[in-house]
């Protein structure tokens, strides 16, 4: 990388020298300019640790330092071999009942699917419970990694009611579509999130480290007539989303 190219990104070497401030906090503050400037966006590298450190004219540790606390809050990951990334975070509403397909389309991306499981059986008892069921009524479960312009973006177990799927197989693309299909698309749902530690099998399959934070979502989806429909449970890295509600004063 040119220096004119690492002077573009992040300014001139003297403005990291604001006086009281430490130089590995204005390096830092210097690469969220660069990302909330547009000037490096989700998916770009950084130039290498060397090549900044000899423009910038501070340690390597500095910048070590910098980078290290920017992959802590998730604005940086790393890949072995591969460099230094600027995270790619999918914005995602809590407030509009989107499947992941509809999601990542409207974002310009290609969708595909890793099939890990697609089977017919009797209900866990969670399932029982989420979907209203009695324990000798069979469903259809879907578990499949889903890939975003090729990175594996999230993995999802759906669980369906064999009256409402006649041939899981059939399937390839968006659960929503097919269930549309069958008049029972999902009109609401009940969502409950929380920060989970992967674990070893997950970590593997999204290509991140075993116990990184992720994202687990449950998902209980009620069709027009109130019937509880699917219920999915999915597992997204922690440094690929942002998911936004807007909260109102009702009072």
């Amino acid at each position: 990388m040119s220096q004119n190219r690492v002077n573009t990104l992040f300014g001139a070497p003297d403005t990291l020298r604001e006086k009281g401030i430490p130089l590995y906090i204005q390096v830092k503050k210097s690469i969220l300019s660069a990302i909330a400037e547009g000037r490096v966006t989700g998916g770009d590298t950084l130039p290498p640790e060397r090549d900044l450190a000899t423009y910038l004219d501070v340690s390597r540790v500095t910048v070590r330092r910098a980078i290290d606390e920017l992959i802590k809050d998730e604005v940086l990951t790393q890949r072995q071999g591969a460099g230094t990334f600027v995270s790619e975070r999918v914005e995602q509403p809590l407030n509009h009942l989107r499947s992941f397909t509809e999601v990542m389309e409207a974002r310009g991306k290609t969708i595909t699917s890793k099939w890990l499981d697609r089977s017919l059986g009797m209900p866990h008892e969670e399932e029982c419970k989420a979907l209203k069921l009695a324990p000798d009524q069979e469903v259809v479960r879907f578990y499949r990694l889903r890939f975003a312009d090729g990175k594996p973006m999230a993995l999802e177990l759906a669980t369906i009611p064999s009256c409402y799927i006649i041939n899981p197989f059939a399937m390839e693309g968006s659960l929503y579509d097919l269930l549309e299909q069958q008049g029972c698309r999902p009109v609401r749902a009940l969502q409950r999130l929380r920060a989970v530690s992967i674990d070893e099998q997950r970590a593997n399959l999204l290509d991140i480290p075993q116990l990184s934070a992720a994202l687990y979502i449950e998902r209980t989806g009620i069709n027009h007539e109130g019937t509880h429909v699917e219920f999915t449970r999915s597992w997204f890295p922690g440094d690929s989303y942002d998911f936004v509600a807007e909260i109102r004063d009702t009072l």
